[in-house]
């Protein structure tokens, strides 16, 4: 490329006042061009005198540039010859890509049919369970507002209170509030931790069997990794959990869907006949439809578990939340011979960016877990875990919930109001005594993908029941509906958003 050639391919490419930078558009662009071949192995790039003039920017900024790709291995200077592409660009080395994919802003990742990114090569940019992972993730761009299932309403968070402890415990920081957690987390935090689930949850357990983690996703990770290996059977409940299938779906186990009746979890005589290595229930608010697991269920499970020498892990995500009844007691308080895992969070009852959670393990595995933890991730934020133990020992995290499940109780009923005032009983809603949502089930022919593409074209957010399930396209139709964010007054005229994606029945 000629001197003149490559100032006009600058010149056109360089984006003046948009607030990068004139220093960094032009490394970039000298990069890319390298890259790209445009500028091949061994010629000479204008002087930096010259290419300042037929830019119009200053000498030294060219100047800079030269020397930062010279200290790259894109370019070399020779004494009195110039500045020469080097014979050898870093990314040569391994293959540059094709100038044919390359734009101005760089290499490009082309899309695979199956939507999954693909390298210029036509190879898989991602592992097998990295493709499965993406094609069945569920997350959403948008985590507030109508009506986004699983967020509390963090406006009535008690900040005050919160703040004065941040800021009691900046003024007297010590260094071992600012390095990594010790294995298991804070002694104060876990002590509070015990005393909080034997009252509420009926958790059996010491301090020691805690261990503090940045929530149940990361809670039901390390369990797996502990107690299986790549292969092992875990039965699930169908439907269940997006989230916590992503997490299965990548650990290398064999995921058995289990269908879920009106007593919990049901599995069927083939079923009981093979073992799993894992079992992962919601047995106090079946997520999503919100089946409580019957005693006669839970003992089922238990026994069945001690005779097969198989884990329970329990997923206690948003018991607090009971309305017209007392939360009910944890399936780990009936366990006596050790197999279930507890995990709980505080994502639902305080904030969800808070990011703390924790794990309740038998005895025998405490330490292990403790180091794993420790080995795995390397936690930390011991700060914040000072401030939760002293916000729970003071008694505001059960006050917090206390006024927080007579809010969301008041936004129940009227969201069910809403429901039935437009559709009368048309629209049967499941699982609305407890948690943060409930589901309304849609008539037979019904697409709640559909519905929920609509309503999102509304600035609504719903999620699809369907999407719950091992199998979508066989699965009920439904509407996973959040009321927990959303403003008293702001929920009818939301359902009535939600009421025109529907349409009438």
């Amino acid at each position: 490329m000629r001197a003149s050639v490559l100032s006009d391919w600058l010149g056109q490419r360089l984006e003046r006042g948009n607030g990068q930078p004139i220093y960094r558009q032009l490394h970039r662009l000298l990069q890319q061009a390298i890259l790209s071949r445009e500028l091949p192995a061994g010629s000479k790039v204008p002087s930096s005198r010259l290419l300042a003039e037929e830019l119009g920017i200053g000498r030294n900024t060219v100047t800079q540039v030269y020397e930062q790709l010279a200290l790259e291995g894109y370019v070399s200077s020779a004494t009195g010859r110039g500045t020469f592409v080097a014979d050898s660009a870093p990314d040569e080395i391994v293959g540059a890509p094709d100038a044919s994919v390359l734009s101005a802003n760089g290499p490009s990742i082309l899309q695979g049919s199956p939507g999954l990114p693909m390298l210029p090569s036509g190879r898989r940019a991602l592992s097998e369970r990295g493709g499965r992972l993406i094609a069945g993730a569920g997350v959403s761009k948008r985590q507030w507002g109508a009506f986004m299932p699983g967020v509390p309403d963090v406006t009535r968070f008690p900040a005050r209170v919160w703040s004065r402890l941040h800021n009691k415990y900046w003024r007297r920081t010590r260094p071992d509030l600012l390095t990594y957690a010790p294995g298991g987390g804070l002694a104060s935090l876990r002590h509070a931790l015990t005393d909080y689930l034997r009252s509420s949850r009926s958790v059996r357990c010491t301090p020691g069997q805690i261990i503090i983690t940045t929530g149940i996703h990361q809670s039901i990770d390390l369990a797996v990794r502990l107690l299986s290996d790549p292969g092992d059977v875990i039965w699930t409940e169908d439907p269940c959990y997006w989230g916590v299938r992503s997490v299965l779906n990548v650990s290398g186990l064999q995921l058995r869907p289990i269908p879920v009746d009106a007593e919990g979890i049901a599995p069927s005589a083939d079923d009981l006949a093979q073992p799993p290595r894992l079992l992962l229930v919601t047995p106090s608010h079946q997520y999503p439809l919100g089946t409580v697991m019957s005693l006669a269920r839970r003992r089922m499970l238990l026994e069945y578990a001690r005779q097969n020498q198989c884990w329970i892990i329990e997923d206690d995500y948003d018991s607090e939340f009971r309305y017209g009844s007392r939360p009910l007691a944890s399936l780990q308080g009936l366990d006596t011979s050790g197999q279930v895992i507890y995990v709980g969070s505080f994502g639902k009852t305080l904030y969800p960016g808070l990011r703390v959670g924790y794990v309740v393990v038998p005895e025998a595995l405490a330490e292990s877990f403790a180091t794993a933890s420790a080995e795995l991730y390397r936690e930390g934020q011991l700060l914040q875990q000072a401030m939760l133990a002293e916000f729970i020992a003071e008694g505001h995290f059960t006050s917090h919930i206390r006024k927080m499940r007579t809010l969301y109780g008041q936004r129940r009923e009227a969201l069910l109001d809403a429901a039935t005032q437009r559709y009368g009983d048309a629209l049967p809603a499941l699982g609305g005594d407890a948690g943060l949502h409930l589901v309304m089930q849609l008539p037979d022919g019904y697409d709640d993908r559909v519905v929920a593409a609509a309503a999102l074209e509304r600035n609504i957010v719903v999620r699809p029941l369907s999407g719950y399930y091992a199998q979508p396209s066989t699965a009920p139709a439904g509407l996973l509906i959040g009321y927990a964010c959303v403003p008293d007054e702001e929920i009818a005229p939301a359902f009535g958003q939600l009421a025109l994606a529907i349409g009438d029945l």
